[in-house]
């Protein structure tokens, strides 16, 4: 073999090594933004309304309490919920906007009530009242006080849990998370971590149906 040869032969080598390396360096970052989107999709602490013993798909909602398209998309939800939730688990995100004068106040009492085992009551209070309280321009916290009194809370640590660094800070980072993965108004819906986009009740069934059979 000529010399030529052997060093045209070493740098296609040296080449198709680079193009190696290139490539898996390329996966392992794809992976890793996979893996940074699915950890700010839902977090440990994220609160579930369904737990199933084996959940075929994971279904995320960033909402706000206040808003009227929340509120409007809340009995789809149920209904999906009735439907799937022996086989999808149903993840909460709080993403209180920043136009919406109580919202963020109804996303503390529904944090301050999830920590004595009440978040789903207060959760569904808050949509089931969102009518009467929503669209004020004054503030609701003694309002928010008496959910907690007719769920049967202790008032004290309610009180203590909705006004805590910890209640802040976890949802902060829920505005956070959503702000990072392209959320900028509720409801916003993630199947599996991907960003979904429907129209009606029939789209959402329709992509968590293709996602459970995946």
């Amino acid at each position: 073999m000529s010399r030529t040869v052997k060093v045209s032969l070493a740098v296609v080598f040296v080449f198709c090594l680079a193009l190696t390396v290139v490539f898996v360096v390329s996966r392992a970052g794809d992976s890793e933004q996979a893996d940074a989107q699915a950890s700010m999709t839902v977090r440990d602490d994220s609160p579930r309304l369904s737990t199933p013993t084996e959940s075929k798909a994971t279904f995320v909602e960033f909402l706000d309490f206040e808003c009227e398209g929340c509120g409007a998309a809340y009995p789809a939800v149920e209904q999906l919920r009735q439907t799937y939730g022996d086989q999808v688990t149903f993840v909460v995100r709080y993403f209180p906007l920043p136009g919406h004068f109580n919202a963020d106040r109804a996303a503390r009492a529904v944090a301050a009530a999830a920590e004595q085992g009440q978040f789903e009551p207060m959760y569904r209070k808050m949509f089931d009242t969102q009518r009467s309280w929503g669209e004020q321009r004054v503030p609701l916290d003694d309002l928010f006080f008496s959910y907690a009194q007719e769920l049967g809370l202790d008032m004290d640590r309610f009180a203590a849990d909705y006004n805590s660094q910890a209640t802040r800070e976890l949802i902060d980072r829920d505005v956070a998370d959503g702000k990072a993965l392209g959320v900028s108004g509720t409801p916003t819906f993630f199947i599996n971590d991907e960003l979904i986009k429907p129209e009606s009740y029939d789209d959402l069934s329709s992509a968590l149906e293709s996602a459970i059979r995946q």
